[in-house]
């Protein structure tokens, strides 16, 4: 790695040009450094978070993003690209079950579920949280599992968290290690429980500022493709723009470049259109598994700096999982002439199994532009994950047909489609992602605290959703933070933040840790500021990443829930 001052002359390629890559890249120009290129396999940006129009004129999004945001930095460049050009919507989430729309957060409203039903949540609850439960006290789990009985109870656990996970995830819960779950998951205020049980009362648990940014026009995507504005293309790549874009001379941004090796001791890329391009400093946004297992060689085997082989570090990272998922977009005409969007719902969870998904979002309500007339069409965006462990029709994307008629038929098992509705369906969209959740498994700590360090040991710094493998801090916020950051770090070296972050789980079930909120959260909670403390590596001198603790202070604002937790459909405002 070239020092600070070195740097300022190394040669940058970003390989990727989702959050992380663009974040990473336009840090970099900001700072006035410009000896850097991005290298995408697609012929578009933006990754995950990029969106689709089909050919019916629906816009879809790779999953149910939102702009939530913990970081100032992220929102003046959202300002800085976007202006007034968003929507700001109120937030409205529901769980379904036994039949029925149940208010989130499920575990204030369990009033809504049969009486034998709430009894068993509520029992559960009070055994589990006066240290009676399975499970002594979240302090004892030894992993998510263990956690999920120690927090709700084995009500809640039977009812919804644990089946709720294992269709988000794909993987059960004994193998998820407890670190991830940081803030998502809050201990529940029992009597506020029994009261709402007791006096038949709704408890919504929304706090002031329980809103969310969304482009008003081209989906999430939008919002990542105005970076180009200011990296623009270094060819056309496919996109049918003529170049340079916007005026930016000497575009930083490769499109259709697939890489297909790393030379780590000559450091030169080699792509799969026969070209190869050197550098210094090397960025990759790639699933970490993938890049040690596939893309990375090396000549000489011998151990190196750090002690392990390349064929060592490859198999470590391959002890890495992953979920797949299935992102499928229906669009409908309106029940009724000019009715556009049939209800006020923003998503919803499913933890049942009487349908596919275990999360639907009503993608026409993000935006009057998601449809191709508002007045008379909706949509709605489903999610279903797979794994070796839950399989699909579409096993590794093998039959979109049989997934997108799966999610059909729950939309109408769960109330979302009327009977004779399918006659309404004038769009069928499906995106499939081999790579969707980085698994938090109870050994993934302990496989990053080796493979990361290796790979900065030869310039090589893996970030990102996959790049890092770390769940608790890969919304598309925190991923366009790690590019940001590692920026800041190369150039400035300023220590990072976000990829460090501990979320140290306290016997209460709460975390010590946080870090900066916008006060658009999504919630009313509190706008923090983080303060970074990390312990130096006595023989570089430079910040341990894996070590790094982020406290926090309150700079405002009615504080309430967090809005991460919503992920698992339960949380607990906290005024």
């Amino acid at each position: 790695m070239p020092d600070a001052a070195q740097s300022r002359t190394a040669k940058v390629a970003i390989i990727g040009a989702g959050p992380t890559g663009l974040g990473c890249a336009y840090r970099l120009k900001e700072l006035g450094y410009t000896n850097f290129k991005i290298f995408e396999r697609h012929g578009y940006i933006g990754g995950l978070a990029h969106s689709f129009v089909d050919p019916r004129g629906f816009t879809w999004d790779i999953g149910g993003h939102v702009m939530f945001s913990h970081y100032t930095y992220y929102d003046r460049v959202f300002d800085a690209l976007m202006g007034d050009e968003f929507t700001l919507n109120n937030r409205e989430s529901w769980v379904r079950m036994e039949s029925t729309w149940v208010p989130y957060p499920f575990q204030n409203n369990i009033r809504y579920l049969s009486k034998e039903s709430a009894y068993e949540c509520l029992a559960g609850l009070i055994r589990a949280q006066s240290g009676k439960g399975k499970i002594a006290s979240p302090a004892a789990a030894r992993n998510f599992g263990e956690f999920i009985d120690a927090v709700f109870g084995e009500g809640i656990a039977k009812h919804f968290m644990r089946p709720y996970n294992f269709k988000v995830w794909a993987h059960p819960p004994e193998m998820m290690n407890k670190q991830w779950i940081g803030e998502r998951v809050a201990v529940i205020d029992i009597e506020r429980a029994l009261k709402n049980v007791i006096l038949g009362t709704d408890d919504f648990g929304w706090g002031p500022n329980n809103q969310f940014k969304f482009p008003l026009r081209g989906g999430t995507g939008e919002f990542y493709k105005r970076f180009e504005r200011v990296l623009g293309y270094a060819d056309s790549g496919g996109t049918g723009s003529s170049l340079p874009v916007s005026g930016v001379q000497d575009g930083h941004i490769h499109l259709n470049k697939s890489v297909q090796s790393i030379d780590i001791d000559r450091k030169v890329i080699t792509f799969t259109d026969g070209t190869r391009e050197t550098y210094d400093v090397l960025v990759s946004a790639m699933p970490l598994d993938v890049l040690c297992g596939q893309i990375l060689k090396q000549d000489a085997r011998s151990s190196g700096p750090h002690g392990k082989s390349l064929d060592e570090i490859a198999t470590t990272a391959a002890g890495l999982k992953h979920s797949s998922g299935y992102m499928v977009g229906i669009g409908l005409k309106s029940r009724t002439p000019g009715g556009g969007t049939p209800d006020t719902k923003s998503w919803m969870y499913f933890p049942e199994d009487n349908c596919p998904f275990y999360r639907v979002t009503y993608l026409s309500n993000y935006s009057p532009n998601m449809t191709p007339d508002k007045d008379n069409y909706y949509s709605l965006l489903c999610e279903v994950s797979e794994s070796a462990l839950r399989p699909t029709p579409g096993r590794e994307g093998a039959d979109h047909d049989a997934v997108i008629e799966q999610c059909i038929t729950g939309l109408e098992n769960a109330g979302l489609l009327d009977p004779g509705e399918r006659a309404n369906i004038v769009s069928r969209w499906c995106y499939y992602a081999d790579y969707s959740y980085p698994t938090p498994t109870v050994d993934r700590d302990e496989i990053l605290a080796e493979v990361i360090p290796w790979l900065e040991e030869r310039d090589i710094y893996s970030r990102g959703r996959f790049g890092m493998w770390k769940y608790e801090v890969a919304n598309t916020d925190h991923t366009l933070m790690q590019g940001v950051e590692l920026a800041n770090r190369l150039l400035l070296g300023e220590v990072e933040t976000t990829i460090g972050m501990t979320y140290r789980v306290t016997d209460d079930g709460r975390n010590a840790a946080s870090h900066e909120r916008s006060t658009h959260a999504g919630s009313g909670e509190k706008k923090l500021a983080g303060v970074g403390h990390a312990k130096a590596d006595p023989a570089t001198g430079r910040p341990d990443r894996l070590e790094i603790v982020v406290r926090a202070r309150s700079i405002g604002d009615v504080e309430g829930a967090d809005v991460a937790e919503e992920e698992l459909g339960v949380t607990r405002p906290r005024a």
